[in-house]
């Protein structure tokens, strides 16, 4: 018997190399035919359409093919916003399209910047006489302000338009913690550390609410004066501001209370909007909508960017900021700092550096501006451009620029220091469980979450926060050309929006990336000759790109029919948030520059690294 086993053995594990030996083949043979260089695919007169199932994001991410044969789920489309721009603003010039059609029915949302920005694309194509025509099966937030600068907005007739605008609620643990004796250890330097407030209070600081009050009025501002400059009729106060009296006026249809409130322009199904298309664009053949179209992926493989002219190198800083090879999607602080250094000696006249992040790892962000100062010392301008978040480490990131540029719905700031550590030694009391042993120095075994910290530890953390706080502010200060004390006046954690930065010095001008790179030629003293944007990554993975064409389909789960799909989805943001503050609170992670009260972005991933102190359920940061 003994002697069969190990045959059976035997015989499994063969079946099992062989299973991954054919696994990697078959990857194998893939990336082979994808090294080719693609052929792209034929443009055809009719409409341009831009399916956006999923998230508009500053940085696509890339797909791990392991983890994608592992997960139950495919994942979620990502759209690099200015792909979706680029596609528009070419639409507009191009005499093969007739017309652009936005198909968000499975539109999982963006940052505000983002949407400004495609928006104002969306006015070029209608600037050149051609239509633009979105169709939704019910509208959110962020579907309403693209839908505002379409020439004809659809929406199904089982759906609707529902504006809920920013803000909300957030748990507060601290009576669940003393009821459970958890010790929820705070040090912070600042008076704006909301970041901590969930875990030592019941509601929030006054000037907590300050803060976000101001923020979120902005942001708000911002968003209603786009669509209302979009929509002039638009009657958005009624549907926001007084939703049930709006309700009970269409008599529970949210379709035709769209319509009538002048947020859409049309109601019907896909079959009739296909129809509409058609009549404008011609009938199309084969699969797909019943009229001419070309794809998004088409048009861009068919139209890529001009390269010819000076170089303006553009770094992109997206998502969280972690130590080591993370990205694209995440900051990884040392697959950033290799690119910019392999790519110093490329010839750019310049470098843009496109933040998009509410920070992270507070060594990642100082090894990244590390590797930006080295392009200053070569005497290469450094132009800052910011999207929806530089807020935090992102704004640490920021701090080598010569000039810094923002939007009005940019969301930055946040320079400050706090630390949240727990211990359960009272917990462990109530139930019987006691510690004792012995120790050498103050420091052994601490930080202990089990049997509690000693005054040198707690001491050695306050002075590391403090320690963490100057540092910045003196980074801060010397980008800034102010004194520490001028930019303490206006740090202490607090985020500000990107016009009331500009007038307190943390920003010089309002403006987007295409005004950054202007600006960037300008200084790297092109002149009048031609240039051209260069951005600094990893070569395009083609594996990558053709599993996300095959796997990328949203799920059910993120499509919204109606009201009650949009609350759904809601409680499943909620859900998610609450999980994550949970993960933040034990998580294992070194010193953070993160601002967790800045409005989430949709593709915004959780991650974390190791660090020796943080293995015990530290958890620092800059907020």
């Amino acid at each position: 018997m003994a002697f069969a086993r190990k045959v059976w053995k035997l015989l499994v594990a063969f079946k099992d190399a062989l299973a991954l030996l054919f696994l990697l083949l078959f990857f194998g043979m893939l990336y082979a035919a994808l090294s080719a260089r693609p052929t792209p695919g034929q443009v055809k007169d009719g409409a341009l359409l831009l399916e956006l199932n999923g998230v508009i994001v500053e940085e696509r991410s890339e797909i791990d093919p392991l983890q994608l044969l592992l997960s139950s789920e495919a994942p979620s489309g990502e759209y690099q916003a200015r792909d979706v721009e680029r596609a528009l603003r070419d639409a507009a010039g191009d005499k093969r399209i007739k017309a652009v059609v936005l198909d968000l029915s499975r539109f999982l949302g963006g940052g505000f910047v983002h949407l400004h920005d495609i928006g104002a694309a969306m006015d070029a194509v209608r600037a050149a006489g051609k239509p633009v025509l979105t169709f939704a099966n019910a509208y959110g937030d962020d579907g309403v302000l693209l839908a505002a600068h379409a020439s004809e907005a659809w929406v199904d007739p089982m759906g609707g338009a529902f504006v809920a605008g920013p803000g909300g609620t957030q748990l507060y643990f601290k009576r669940l913690f003393d009821r459970f004796k958890v010790n929820a250890h705070v040090y912070r330097a600042g008076t704006y550390k909301s970041y901590v407030e969930p875990y030592i209070r019941e509601d929030m600081s006054p000037e907590a609410r300050e803060a976000n009050e101001d923020l979120y009025d902005a942001i708000w501002r911002a968003w209603k004066d786009d669509v209302k400059k979009a929509r002039p009729k638009a009657r958005i106060d009624l549907v926001a501001q007084d939703p049930l009296a709006w309700t009970r006026a269409a008599k529970g249809d949210f379709a035709q209370g769209a319509k009538a409130a002048g947020l859409v322009d049309r109601v019907g199904g896909r079959t009739e909007f296909d129809n509409r298309v058609a009549e404008i664009a011609g009938e199309g053949y084969g699969e797909g909508p019943a009229y001419a179209h070309t794809r998004l992926d088409t048009w861009l493989a068919a139209n890529p960017e001009k390269q010819e002219g000076a170089k303006i190198g553009v770094v992109t800083i997206a998502g969280e900021i972690v130590d080591g090879d993370a990205g694209p999607g995440k900051a990884g602080g040392e697959r950033i700092a290799r690119l910019l250094d392999d790519n110093i000696d490329e010839g750019f006249k310049a470098l843009v550096v496109r933040v998009d992040s509410p920070g992270g790892s507070a060594s990642a962000a100082e090894r990244i501006r590390r590797a930006i100062d080295r392009y200053k010392a070569r005497k290469i301008p450094v132009v800052v451009s910011m999207g929806n978040l530089a807020a935090s480490g992102g704004y640490w990131v920021a701090t080598p620029g010569q000039r810094i540029f923002a939007e009005p719905g940019t969301v930055t700031g946040s320079i400050g220091v706090f630390a949240v550590v727990p211990s359960f030694e009272k917990t462990l009391s109530d139930f019987g469980v006691t510690t004792d042993g012995v120790r050498t120095t103050p420091l052994s075994g601490q930080p202990d979450i089990l049997g509690g910290f000693t005054p040198e530890v707690e001491g050695m953390l306050q002075a590391s926060i403090e320690n963490i706080y100057d540092k910045f502010v003196g980074l801060t200060a010397k980008s800034r050309g102010k004194t520490p004390e001028q930019i303490n006046a206006v740090a202490q954690g607090r985020i500000w929006p990107g016009a009331e930065a500009k007038e307190i010095g943390l920003v010089d001008e309002m403006g987007d990336l295409d005004a950054a790179l202007a600006h960037a030629a300008r200084v790297g003293g092109v002149g009048n000759d031609k240039w051209q944007a260069v951005f600094i990554g990893e070569k395009p993975d083609r594996l990558s790109a053709m599993l996300r064409s095959l796997f990328t389909r949203p799920n059910e789960s993120e499509a919204a029919y109606d009201l009650t799909g949009l609350i759904s989805m809601r409680q499943q943001v909620q859900a998610n948030r609450i999980a994550g503050q949970f993960r933040n609170f034990l998580s294992s992670r070194g010193a953070q520059a993160y601002c967790l009260e800045c409005p989430v972005l949709p593709a915004l991933r959780q991650g974390g690294a190791d660090s020796p102190w943080t293995r015990l359920a530290v958890f620092v940061g800059l907020d």
